[in-house]
């Protein structure tokens, strides 16, 4: 029997990691590195306790992996300035120290998820050549997401190498921070809803198995990427309130402010061709969900 290729997976722990480890365990030997242990860990899988906003060292992670896929980022991003040094290692520095460690070990591909947020907002869809202005209306979060970006890019003559931004990712268990959870929270304790303008931001989230069938997709191709990861229907946040509350039986309650609405919305014709055509629609996910 053919050795399985070994794949580590940071950030296992969260909504995207822990899908993908009980996934990809069935064809791959399995690294997952994790700040704690969970209580209920995958079957089949190495977990590697290590924090990346502390003192941490490769020496925990095998030499001879074939993938890296660099999910981890900081559940401190909205405490700044207070965390910045939290989201400064856990998105910079444990990116820079992994593309090293994947270098220097002959890892074949890289993959590194970034945030569809570092384009900013626009009246019209995001495509991967939309240009990125940094400045600081991006903040600090998505600012530490782009400069990972340009690490990941700068390895891209020595090794397959794929930038994944991924635009409002959702799906069962998701932490309770996130815009879908908490949307569900809002209605559920009748919390008003913010909207700028009649119906809110459009966006096109993706339901986390449409975003891991991608990921796979994309471990089988040679080269190196940048990739929008988004869902196929654009939606206001009227909407997914509304359908959230249809669900519950419940009736959302907003608060409108003036102004025209900044829409976050992702173009997936790449990720279409490349990789996967999303399929979950939101509504019909909402069961799940809730």
């Amino acid at each position: 029997m053919l050795n399985k290729p070994k794949i580590l997976v940071t950030g296992a722990n969260g909504l995207l990691g822990r899908y993908a480890i009980q996934s990809l365990r069935h064809e791959y030997e399995v690294y997952a590195t994790v700040y704690r242990m969970p209580i209920d860990p995958v079957k089949d899988v190495t977990y590697v306790v290590m924090d990346f906003s502390l003192e941490w060292s490769t020496d925990k992670l095998p030499r001879d992996l074939d993938f890296i896929i660099h999910l981890a980022q900081s559940s401190r991003f909205r405490e700044f300035p207070d965390q910045s040094l939290n989201i400064f290692y856990v998105n910079i520095d444990s990116t820079a120290r992994l593309l090293d460690f994947a270098w220097r070990t002959k890892v074949k591909k890289f993959v590194y998820a970034s945030s569809g947020g570092i384009y900013g907002s626009s009246e019209i869809a995001f495509d991967e050549n939309s240009p990125i202005e940094a400045h600081d209306q991006l903040g600090f979060y998505l600012g530490s997401k782009l400069c990972g970006e340009i690490l990941v890019k700068n390895y891209s003559k020595l090794m397959d190498v794929a930038t994944l931004r991924f635009f409002f990712m959702y799906g069962a268990g998701q932490r309770r921070t996130m815009l879908i959870p908490r949307l569900i929270d809002s209605v559920r304790n009748a919390s008003p809803i913010s909207l700028q303008g009649e119906d809110g931001i459009r966006i096109n989230p993706i339901h986390v198995s449409d975003a891991f069938i991608a990921v796979r997709a994309l471990l089988k191709q040679s080269g190196s990427y940048t990739i929008n990861i988004a869902g196929p229907s654009i939606l206001s946040l009227k909407q997914i309130a509304e359908m959230i509350g249809d669900e519950l039986k419940i009736k959302p309650i907003f608060n409108y402010s003036k102004g025209e609405p900044t829409h976050l919305i992702g173009d997936i014709a790449v990720m279409k061709e490349l990789l996967h055509e999303p399929k979950i629609l939101f509504r019909n996910s909402i069961k799940d969900l809730v």
